[in-house]
């Protein structure tokens, strides 16, 4: 069942895209993250809030319309904002004694508490706890609340490993009480490991990030069932990365360069550097065909991507990337020759 369903929204701030139209659908028992610059979010937020109209499109959850006009709680929606205000005289107790009774929730503070990993720090103040003390206790007190949509923003961004996986248990307790879950984050790293699907949405569109789980590591492949595999001979032009225990696939044209280091090959897309499973040899040899090329013992660049060669010295030369952070990256030379050779240029 579809909890969350956005119909050809977009949005226009003056006269910047910010996104174009897209269509999104969260089901119950799915975690889905959105990957976005902070403009995106701040708007997609405030549209939910009824702060900022909604001109083209609409937002359904539950199947009925998301506006100004209705609250969120009566919509069965539970925002958890990346700055959210806390009491800072109150102990942690007495903020869920307050939202306990706000929510009518008959969820036992001992659950809660242990589910968080609070329960040592109930009885200290707002003020003495850390800012990762401090999002387990947002994460808290929208458990309070309870409602069939949570909405996440950044929710493990600056925090400390403990808060990671107290987030992370929390996810997979929402999933087996059927909630639907949208997680916001500008941190692709983060929302590959947080969900089930993960979106990049922006002023191209929304896209989604083809994502393959692998076995954990002492998993017994022969208990999973498995059908007879023919081996076949196809072209497959995805070039995979590794993040924690999921493999990501790009396409080529995604990829603005590579670059290794210490024998590990990052790809990196939109500022973003994920790890891949190949050398930086066998990339090279992969990317050939799509126009990339070898500028440096360590880099590979797309050449599609380059805006300008700048000539440093006689023997220094680096490429200017047309992203929106004009990344530099080196070019040897004896690549140069090789450069000029390819652009027909003496």
């Amino acid at each position: 069942m579809s909890v969350l369903s956005i119909h050809n929204l977009e949005k226009q701030d003056k006269h910047v895209l910010l996104f174009p139209a897209f269509n999104l659908d969260v089901e119950e028992n799915e975690v889905v993250a959105l990957h976005s610059n902070l403009n995106i979010r701040v708007s997609l937020l405030e549209m939910l809030l009824g702060k900022a109209p909604i001109l083209n499109g609409d937002i359904k959850v539950l199947g009925q319309v998301v506006s100004k006009e209705k609250k969120l709680y009566d919509l069965q929606i539970g925002i958890c904002f990346f700055e959210q205000g806390l009491y800072d005289r109150l102990t942690v107790l007495d903020h869920l004694k307050l939202h306990k009774k706000l929510y009518g929730s008959d969820q036992t503070f001992d659950s809660i508490l242990t589910s968080t990993q609070l329960t040592s720090l109930k009885h200290r103040k707002v003020r003495d706890l850390t800012f990762s003390e401090k999002r387990r206790l947002h994460f808290a007190q929208i458990l309070y609340q309870n409602p069939t949509l949570y909405i996440f923003e950044e929710p493990d961004l600056n925090v400390d490993m403990e808060t990671k996986r107290v987030f992370l248990s929390i996810l997979e307790q929402l999933k087996k009480e059927q909630k639907a879950v949208l997680i916001l984050t500008g941190n692709m790293e983060h929302a590959i490991t947080m969900s089930d699907n993960v979106y990049r949405l922006n002023e191209d569109g929304l896209h989604k990030i083809e994502m393959e789980a692998e076995l954990l590591p002492g998993t017994n492949s022969e208990a999973v069932e498995t059908e007879e595999v023919i081996p076949t001979t196809f072209n497959f032009n995805k070039i995979p990365t590794k993040v924690n225990e999921k493999i990501i696939l790009f396409d080529p044209p995604e990829i603005d360069y590579i670059e290794s280091h210490e024998g590990q090959s990052n790809v990196y897309i939109k500022g973003e550097a994920f790890p891949s499973v190949f050398t930086l040899n066998e990339l090279e040899e992969r990317l050939l065909p799509f126009g990339f090329f070898r500028c440096h013992r360590s880099y590979i660049v797309n050449l599609q991507k380059v805006r300008e060669v700048i000539t440093w010295t006689r023997n220094s030369y680096s490429l200017v990337l047309d992203d929106k952070t004009k990344s530099t990256i080196p070019l040897s030379k004896t690549k140069m020759s090789q450069l000029k050779e390819m652009l027909g240029l003496k």
